[in-house]
C-alpha cells in the first residue's frame, strides 16, 4: 500500500467547533477559537502525518447570511474550499438541532462530488437517545459517513482519523513531516491577537475588528512587535483601550503571555487602536488587512 495524503474541508455554521476538532487532532493550538461567531476568517491548514498517511485539514470560516464584502468573501472561501478538497467534514452542532442554515449548507454541498462525512459534534452534551433522535431529522443518505465525536472531550477522534484515512487517495507528501501548519509567523501574531480582543470585549467588537502587524523585529532575545489594531467606530475603539488604557494593556498581557510560549523567546508587543470606518466594505482596506488576494 502506498503514501496517502490528502486536504479535508471542514465547514459548517459559525460555532460548531470545527477550530477546536482542529486543535484537538493536532494535539496543538493552530486556529484561535472562541465562543464568539465567525471566530475563523480564513481558510487555515493543519497538517497531521503519520509514518504512512498526510491529512491536510482546511478550517473554514463559519458559513453564514453574509452582508459585508468581508462576509461574503469568508463565506465564499469556505465554499471554495469544499469543492476544492479531497474530503469534506460537515459538523453540526448536536446541541442545536438540525437548523435551517444546516440544511442550506447540505444543499449547497450535495452535489460536490467528494467523499463527505457528516460530523455531530459536542455528543458529550445529549444522551444516547437523544443522540439517536438527533440523527432522524438528518437525511443521512447523503453522506459516505456519520461520526458523532466531542472535539472538546477528544471522544471518537480517532475513530475520525482512521475513517479519513480510508478515504484519502493515494499521493506524495505534500508537506514535510515536521510542519503543522503553513501560514506565515505574522499571521498566527495577528490571530493570537485577535483572539485575544474577542475574548475580553463586548459582543460588538469581534466582527468589527481586524490586527496588522505593522512591524516585527529580533533584537538578541527580545521580539519587538508593533501591531495595529482595527475597528470601525470611534465607540468600539473607546471600549478597547478600556479606562485609562485597562483593557489594552490586558489584551497586550495575554497576547504577549502566549506569543512567548510559541516563539520561545522575550516579546515586547506594542497595540495600538485606529478607527477605519466601513472598512469591511472596503476592498483596499481589505487587501491591506489580508483579506482580499486579488
Amino acid at each position: 500500500m502506498g503514501f496517502k495524503s490528502g486536504f479535508v474541508a471542514l465547514i459548517g455554521k459559525p460555532n460548531v467547533g470545527k477550530s477546536t476538532l482542529l486543535n484537538t487532532i493536532l494535539a496543538k493550538k493552530v486556529a484561535i477559537a472562541t465562543p464568539k461567531p465567525q471566530t475563523t476568517r480564513d481558510n487555515i491548514r493543519g497538517i497531521l502525518t503519520t509514518k504512512d498517511t498526510q491529512i491536510i485539514f482546511i478550517d473554514t470560516p463559519g458559513i453564514h447570511k453574509a452582508k459585508s464584502k468581508l462576509n461574503k468573501m469568508m463565506v465564499q472561501s469556505a465554499y471554495t474550499a469544499a469543492k476544492e478538497a479531497d474530503i469534506i467534514l460537515f459538523l453540526i452542532d448536536a446541541t442545536k438541532g438540525y437548523g435551517k442554515s444546516d440544511q442550506i449548507i447540505a444543499e449547497n454541498i450535495k452535489n460536490i462530488e467528494k467523499p463527505k462525512l457528516l460530523i455531530i459534534n459536542k455528543i458529550d452534551k445529549l444522551t444516547t437517545r437523544e443522540l439517536i433522535e438527533f440523527l432522524k431529522e438528518i437525511n443521512t443518505d447523503d453522506y459516505d459517513e456519520i461520526i458523532p465525536l466531542s472535539a472538546l472531550r477528544n471522544k471518537n477522534i480517532d475513530e475520525l482519523i482512521n475513517t479519513i484515512k480510508s478515504y484519502l487517495p493515494d499521493k506524495i507528501q505534500y508537506y514535510p513531516t515536521d510542519m503543522i501548519s503553513d501560514y506565515p509567523e505574522q499571521f498566527m501574531i495577528a490571530e493570537i491577537i485577535r483572539e485575544k480582543v474577542l475574548i475580553n470585549t463586548s459582543e460588538e467588537i469581534p466582527h468589527s475588528i481586524a490586527v496588522v502587524i505593522e512591524k516585527m523585529e529580533t533584537k538578541k532575545d527580545l521580539v519587538v512587535i508593533n501591531a495595529k489594531i482595527v475597528c470601525e467606530r470611534d465607540s468600539q475603539k473607546k471600549i478597547i483601550v478600556g479606562k485609562q488604557g485597562a483593557m489594552i494593556k490586558k489584551i497586550g498581557s495575554f497576547a504577549r503571555e502566549e506569543l512567548e510560549l510559541r516563539l520561545q523567546a522575550k516579546v515586547f508587543l506594542e497595540l495600538f487602536v485606529s478607527v477605519e470606518e466601513n472598512w469591511r466594505n472596503k476592498n483596499h482596506q481589505l487587501k491591506e488587512f489580508g483579506y482580499w488576494d486579488k
